[in-house]
């Protein structure tokens, strides 16, 4: 396991009219330094008392990975996804809402009861009812070496960012759609009714990723001089729709590809 480095991500001005609420909290994710305390002003405000969580049981997943289950609170449970003793991935289910979470061809469901459900692909899907509208999510291997959970849910889409280890770096969504670590961007781009996770490589002058929220690459952006990329995919594809904000040259067929 590659050792990791303490960072920190810087969030751009918010988007008017965005109505999604983050699922994390995200202030001091992406503060570029601690805030030096002022004189206190009135009585001082507690903060909220973390839900307890109690320890239900652990099951072995289709990949030999393990879902620990537990219990938060009436029709709230969680799973958290294990593999060689490391955290990837914690899912989520209140109400009536299943969550469902795919990486690395593994697909699992946690149901709003605490049941369950994996499989890999290329394996015949076990019959998984949905109950009112999930979450999903996916996980995708970044170019930087990071990772990125892209999830859509009845709160809308936002992308976690983390360390292989697991280590949250921060969060973005619509409303706070832009993020900055160690030269590299990551941006929530509003394309129509689709909405596109871009990911740009400020030390390698500008060269991008676009992905959607089933996690596949289906833009690539390569930069060949100051002010000019040539883009890679199926067809001419657009940068400044993409929210890149540079040219585009008549894209190449190969490279990138999109799903």
């Amino acid at each position: 396991m590659r050792s990791t480095r303490r960072t920190t991500l810087r969030t751009a001005a918010a988007v008017a009219g965005a109505a999604t609420v983050l699922a994390l909290p995200v202030g001091s994710a992406f503060a570029d330094s601690p805030a030096v305390p002022g004189p206190p002003v009135g009585p001082p405000v507690e903060a909220p008392v973390a839900p307890a969580r109690a320890f239900v049981t652990a099951v072995k997943l289709a990949d030999g990975s393990v879902a620990k289950v537990y219990r938060v609170g009436r029709s709230h449970f969680e799973a958290d996804i294990y593999a060689a003793g490391a955290k990837l991935d914690t899912l989520v289910s209140r109400g009536s809402a299943a969550s469902y979470g795919q990486s690395n061809g593994l697909h699992v469901v946690l149901q709003p009861n605490g049941t369950v459900t994996s499989w890999l692909d290329g394996v015949p899907k076990p019959d998984v009812r949905k109950h009112g509208k999930a979450e999903s999510s996916v996980r995708v291997a970044m170019p930087d070496g990071r990772i990125a959970k892209l999830v859509d849910g009845p709160r809308g889409k936002r992308v976690v960012i983390s360390m292989p280890n697991g280590n949250v770096l921060g969060v973005v969504d619509l409303k706070r759609p832009s993020a900055q670590n160690d030269g590299w961007t990551y941006r929530l781009v509003q394309d129509g009714k689709r909405v596109k996770f871009v990911v740009i490589d400020g030390k390698g002058g500008g060269n991008s990723w676009v992905y959607d929220f089933h996690g596949r690459l289906i833009e690539k952006y390569a930069v060949d001089a100051p002010g000019a990329a040539r883009g890679s995919g199926s067809g001419t594809a657009s940068a400044d729709a993409a929210g890149l904000g540079f040219a585009v040259l008549p894209a190449h067929p190969a490279g990138g590809a999109r799903g």
